[in-house]
């Protein structure tokens, strides 16, 4: 950690806390559960889920409020309010230096740093067809995920797991882990060693369906959630799959199965434009695809 920042102390009791989505609320849980004093969630503005829906609070603004913790979406609230350190899992911004100064915080990482830093750790993980992946609890540094290692803990990635299912099974690895953090105590910190590679926040147009590529290599990017694909100029996602092995046109759809550059791919869950999830074969049956039907295009 850089000399110019304080160091949180060993043994906090009282924490501020700043998460925002569905991964960041077991480690709010266990800390309240195990008695530290949280007098301040600091979480992201409330927004609407869907284009009619009424703004909605994050869930670990529901958790919180649910705990009988204050609840703010403003940063600097967390200045006003006395507390030993903070405690920051998947908060959705990076915090200054100048902030740090003021208040010193560890964070929850879902990789194996310095693997994996920045915004979708797991996602890229998976995508990378990484074999394991784990949560650092670390030192808080104003760059991205540069900060000291208090604690590692590595897990195998399974070759069917999705990165939800993944993100949760680390949500609640790290939630055990920054636990015991803390109760043993902050000290120590290790410096991040190897090469570092960055997480990157994937878009919709990362996540579009390329029939030349493997059908291993799309299976993962399927695995990691909100992967598409187009048929007659509409949009097809594309939920879940299983490689098959044999040889076929990119693209060329044969009932339930679909040619790739390597081995095939076969559908099992998709959801149509505009429709409700549904079994690849029913999706088939009922769409009245011709002869010659392909994806992509």
């Amino acid at each position: 950690m850089s000399t110019a920042l304080p160091a949180p102390p060993e043994h906090p009791r009282s924490l501020i806390y700043f998460g925002s989505p569905e991964a960041a609320v077991p480690s709010l849980v266990t800390l309240a559960e195990s008695g530290f004093e949280i007098p301040l969630v600091v979480s992201m503005p409330d927004r609407r889920r869907t284009r009619r829906a009424a703004p909605s609070p994050t869930p670990v603004k529901k958790m919180a409020l649910d705990l009988g913790i204050p609840v703010t979406d403003q940063i600097s609230d967390a200045l006003s309010v006395k507390a030993d350190c903070g405690v920051v899992v998947a908060y959705g911004q990076l915090i200054s230096s100048e902030f740090l100064m003021k208040l010193p915080m560890v964070n929850v990482h879902f990789s194996l740093l310095p693997r994996w830093r920045g915004a979708a750790p797991v996602e890229r993980a998976i995508l990378a067809g990484d074999q394991r992946t784990g949560v650092c609890i670390m030192g808080l540094e104003p760059e991205l995920d540069t900060g000291p290692i208090y604690r590692k803990r590595e897990v195998l990635i399974d070759e069917q797991v999705t990165a939800s299912e993944l993100t949760e099974q680390l949500a609640v690895l790290g939630a055990g882990e920054l636990l015991s953090a803390l109760q043993d105590g902050l000290r120590d910190p290790k410096p991040q060693e190897g090469n570092a590679t960055i997480a990157k926040k994937l878009f919709r147009s990362d996540l579009k369906l390329d029939w030349t590529l493997s059908a291993a290599e799309l299976s993962r990017l399927i695995r990691v959630g909100g992967a598409w694909t187009t048929i007659n100029s509409s949009s097809l996602k594309v939920h879940q799959v299983k490689v098959i092995e044999g040889e076929s046109e990119a693209g060329k759809l044969t009932k339930d199965v679909v040619g790739t550059g390597r081995d095939l791919l076969q559908l099992l869950v998709v959801q149509p434009e505009g429709k409700s999830r549904l079994d690849a074969v029913d999706w088939v049956n009922g769409a009245r695809l011709g002869d010659e039907t392909y994806l992509g295009k």
